[in-house]
């Protein structure tokens, strides 16, 4: 799984999957029992280790602390990862629109001349 990925990428990489399932949930101060039930309602898919543990992304971590945050003020971790799920959604459709308009504003008008070809 990571042989052939010098050392120094996976360490810049968000979406490596580096954190086993205890070592994630200690760092969101939650249990293995949170992250396996966010698994269940698909917010987040950890990769599994040659021996079939989960591991999770740096990536993954921060969609699990919102998680965490919605159901520590009450929410229900179905609906919690379904909010999470659709602000993901929304930043990136905003991200996309952002592109498009940065793009649209700076090309270049058209300025050949009529009768110079």
């Amino acid at each position: 799984m990571t042989a052939d990925i010098p050392l120094s990428d996976r360490l810049d990489d968000d979406d490596y999957p580096a954190y086993t399932m205890g070592r994630a949930a200690e760092m969101l101060g939650t249990t293995p029992a949170f992250l396996r039930a966010i698994g269940e309602a698909r917010l987040i898919t950890p990769l599994r280790s040659d021996g079939g543990h989960r591991r999770y992304s740096r990536y993954q971590l921060r969609i699990a602390a919102r998680a965490r945050e919605l159901v520590d003020r009450g929410t229900p971790v179905e609906a919690a990862c379904r909010i999470v799920i659709l602000e993901d959604q929304l930043e990136e459709a905003q991200r996309i629109n952002a592109e498009y308009r940065r793009r649209d504003g700076h090309e270049a008008p058209d300025t050949s001349v009529p009768g110079a070809g």
